[in-house]
């Protein structure tokens, strides 16, 4: 553990509780991508398989059971809780995002650190979160209509894994023999496709206007 981990937790933590906030406070979940969540809450039921087999800490243990507990809860919220799915946009979420999960899955069976089926799995769940918050790009980019908190979600997003490389590069240069290039290579993906986002995000809050991504 080190600053940047714990950073990079923390605020993968408040992303979470910013688009719970969204949802269970407003009643809304305007602007969200449904097919996003559907792919986190695959990510993280694949990554925690060794969530009952495999002890490491209490810290991790409860970070593991929040990004589990959470992903399905805001999965269930849009799909079936009376009024938030009214304000779900069915019609603009549109994205095929099962076309994303089998690539993934047969990359990760080409391309692993060990042939088992947790590693596998692990590696798949690497793989698609890397590209796992498209869906909700392109929503964005369709409705043009981003209110606070789901521009501050998304932007959470990206902060958390932009200080995750960080984590590595500092591991990197105190431990030794750290090389982790499935790790490093999807991190880097997924954080260069919050690029754009992250460009008219900061050009909005300079020029104190509403934010809207270029369709």
């Amino acid at each position: 553990m080190n600053i940047f981990r714990l950073a990079g937790d923390m605020t993968h933590l408040v992303s979470v509780l910013v688009l719970l906030l969204k949802i269970h406070t407003i009643k809304s979940c305007a602007g969200i991508s449904l097919k996003t969540q559907e792919l986190y809450a695959l990510v993280f039921a694949t990554r925690y398989l060794d969530l009952f087999t495999d002890y490491i800490s209490l810290y991790n243990t409860l970070m593991k059971l929040i990004f589990l507990g959470s992903s399905f809860s805001i999965v269930w919220y849009i799909r079936h809780h009376r009024i938030v799915r009214r304000s779900y946009d069915k019609d603009q979420d549109t994205f095929r995002h099962y076309f994303l999960v089998l690539p993934c899955l047969l990359l990760a069976l080409i391309v692993h650190e060990k042939f088992t089926v947790k590693e596998v799995m692990w590696t798949f769940s690497l793989y698609l979160e890397a590209v796992a918050i498209l869906p909700q790009l392109v929503l964005l980019q369709r409705t043009r209509n981003i209110d606070n908190l789901t521009g501050q979600y998304v932007l959470l997003l990206g902060a958390y894994r932009s200080l995750y490389i960080l984590n590595w590069i500092y591991r990197y240069f105190t431990e030794p023999h750290y090389v982790h290039w499935i790790t490093w290579i999807s991190g880097l993906v997924q954080t260069l496709l919050y690029a754009d986002f992250f460009y008219y995000y900061f050009q909005s809050w300079k020029n104190n206007v509403k934010l809207e991504l270029p369709a």
